[in-house]
Protein backbone atom coordinates (compact mmCIF):
# COMPACT_ATOMS: atom_id res chain seq x y z
CA UNK A 1 0.00 0.00 0.00
CA UNK A 2 2.86 2.25 0.77
CA UNK A 3 6.09 2.94 -1.07
CA UNK A 4 9.30 1.91 0.59
CA UNK A 5 10.12 5.42 0.74
CA UNK A 6 6.88 6.30 2.25
CA UNK A 7 7.19 3.38 4.47
CA UNK A 8 10.54 3.84 6.08
CA UNK A 9 9.68 7.77 6.41
CA UNK A 10 6.97 6.47 8.99
CA UNK A 11 9.18 4.01 10.85
CA UNK A 12 11.74 6.88 11.41
CA UNK A 13 8.89 9.01 12.75
CA UNK A 14 7.84 5.88 14.56
CA UNK A 15 11.63 5.48 15.85
CA UNK A 16 12.00 9.30 16.85
CA UNK A 17 8.64 9.14 18.33
CA UNK A 18 10.12 6.28 20.76
CA UNK A 19 14.18 6.86 20.89
CA UNK A 20 14.28 10.69 20.29
CA UNK A 21 13.43 11.98 23.71
CA UNK A 22 16.91 13.28 24.76
CA UNK A 23 17.88 14.64 21.77
CA UNK A 24 18.52 14.38 17.95
CA UNK A 25 19.38 11.21 16.89
CA UNK A 26 22.00 10.81 13.63
CA UNK A 27 20.62 9.48 10.88
CA UNK A 28 23.21 6.10 11.20
CA UNK A 29 21.88 5.17 14.08
CA UNK A 30 18.44 5.07 12.70
CA UNK A 31 19.57 3.53 9.51
CA UNK A 32 21.05 0.21 11.75
CA UNK A 33 18.76 0.18 13.86
CA UNK A 34 15.61 0.16 11.26
CA UNK A 35 17.77 -1.87 8.52
CA UNK A 36 17.75 0.89 6.21
CA UNK A 37 20.45 2.31 3.56
CA UNK A 38 22.05 5.14 5.42
CA UNK A 39 21.80 7.52 2.29
CA UNK A 40 18.39 6.52 1.58
CA UNK A 41 17.00 7.60 5.07
CA UNK A 42 19.11 10.71 5.26
CA UNK A 43 17.62 11.57 2.12
CA UNK A 44 13.54 10.97 3.34
CA UNK A 45 14.63 12.41 6.72
CA UNK A 46 15.63 15.87 4.90
CA UNK A 47 12.70 16.07 2.82
CA UNK A 48 10.68 15.45 6.25
CA UNK A 49 12.64 18.21 8.07
CA UNK A 50 11.91 20.41 4.66
CA UNK A 51 8.06 19.60 5.13
CA UNK A 52 8.11 20.04 9.33
CA UNK A 53 7.77 16.98 10.34
CA UNK A 54 11.64 16.72 11.88
CA UNK A 55 13.50 18.99 12.32
CA UNK A 56 17.21 18.95 11.46
CA UNK A 57 20.07 19.51 13.70
CA UNK A 58 23.60 20.65 12.97
CA UNK A 59 26.55 19.50 14.84
CA UNK A 60 29.02 16.92 16.73
CA UNK A 61 26.02 16.19 18.87
CA UNK A 62 23.10 16.86 15.49
CA UNK A 63 20.98 14.38 14.02
CA UNK A 64 16.85 14.80 13.46
CA UNK A 65 14.13 15.23 15.78
CA UNK A 66 10.34 15.44 16.09
CA UNK A 67 9.60 18.71 14.76
CA UNK A 68 6.32 18.41 17.56
CA UNK A 69 4.13 16.71 19.71
CA UNK A 70 3.44 13.01 18.82
CA UNK A 71 -0.06 13.42 19.77
CA UNK A 72 -0.79 15.73 17.15
CA UNK A 73 0.95 14.41 14.61
CA UNK A 74 -0.88 12.55 12.01
CA UNK A 75 0.04 9.10 10.41
CA UNK A 76 -1.14 11.49 6.99
CA UNK A 77 1.71 14.52 7.62
CA UNK A 78 4.14 12.10 7.36
CA UNK A 79 3.52 9.49 4.71
CA UNK A 80 1.60 12.23 1.81
CA UNK A 81 5.60 13.58 1.19
CA UNK A 82 6.12 10.67 -0.61
CA UNK A 83 2.19 8.74 -1.52
CA UNK A 84 -0.54 10.41 -2.37
CA UNK A 85 -2.85 8.99 0.45
CA UNK A 86 -5.98 10.35 1.36
CA UNK A 87 -5.66 12.27 -1.84
CA UNK A 88 -7.36 11.80 -5.24
CA UNK A 89 -8.19 8.16 -5.94
CA UNK A 90 -6.78 5.91 -8.69
CA UNK A 91 -8.51 3.84 -10.57
CA UNK A 92 -7.52 0.04 -9.53
CA UNK A 93 -8.21 -0.83 -13.19
CA UNK A 94 -6.02 1.54 -14.59
CA UNK A 95 -8.83 3.73 -16.19
CA UNK A 96 -8.27 7.21 -17.05
CA UNK A 97 -11.61 8.35 -15.94
CA UNK A 98 -13.23 6.46 -13.12
CA UNK A 99 -16.23 8.26 -11.35
CA UNK A 100 -19.11 7.65 -9.51
CA UNK A 101 -20.89 8.51 -13.14
CA UNK A 102 -18.29 6.32 -15.13
CA UNK A 103 -17.31 3.70 -12.78
CA UNK A 104 -15.47 0.42 -13.54
CA UNK A 105 -16.37 -2.88 -11.61
CA UNK A 106 -15.18 -2.49 -8.18
CA UNK A 107 -14.96 1.60 -8.16
CA UNK A 108 -17.73 1.72 -5.08
CA UNK A 109 -16.09 -0.97 -2.89
CA UNK A 110 -12.75 0.55 -3.74
CA UNK A 111 -14.20 3.78 -2.97
CA UNK A 112 -15.65 2.80 0.17
CA UNK A 113 -12.13 1.54 0.99
CA UNK A 114 -9.96 4.03 0.13
CA UNK A 115 -12.43 6.43 2.10
CA UNK A 116 -11.00 4.24 5.37
CA UNK A 117 -8.02 3.75 4.57
CA UNK A 118 -7.42 7.74 4.27
CA UNK A 119 -9.62 8.22 7.46
CA UNK A 120 -6.66 5.75 9.28
CA UNK A 121 -4.09 7.95 8.09
CA UNK A 122 -6.12 11.29 8.93
CA UNK A 123 -7.26 10.40 12.26
CA UNK A 124 -4.01 7.94 13.64
CA UNK A 125 -1.70 9.59 15.41
CA UNK A 126 2.01 8.80 15.86
CA UNK A 127 1.66 8.79 19.33
CA UNK A 128 -1.42 6.10 19.09
CA UNK A 129 1.24 3.89 17.19
CA UNK A 130 3.57 4.40 19.71
CA UNK A 131 1.92 4.03 22.58
CA UNK A 132 -1.30 1.79 22.01
CA UNK A 133 -3.50 1.78 24.52
CA UNK A 134 -4.07 -1.92 25.03
CA UNK A 135 -2.00 -4.45 25.79
CA UNK A 136 -0.24 -5.14 22.24
CA UNK A 137 3.20 -3.78 21.53
CA UNK A 138 4.36 -2.43 18.36
CA UNK A 139 8.24 -3.27 16.89
CA UNK A 140 9.34 -0.61 14.82
CA UNK A 141 12.16 -2.75 14.18
CA UNK A 142 13.35 -4.97 11.49
CA UNK A 143 11.91 -8.74 12.42
CA UNK A 144 14.35 -11.33 12.16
Amino acid sequence: MLSRTAAYALKTVLYLAEHGQAGPVRAGIMARALDVPQNYLSKTCHVLAGAGVLVSVRGPAGGFRLARDPRRMSLLSVVRHFDPVGGTRRCLFGQPTCSDRAACAVHQYWKRAADEVAHFFRTTTVADIVAPRDTATLSIRRRA
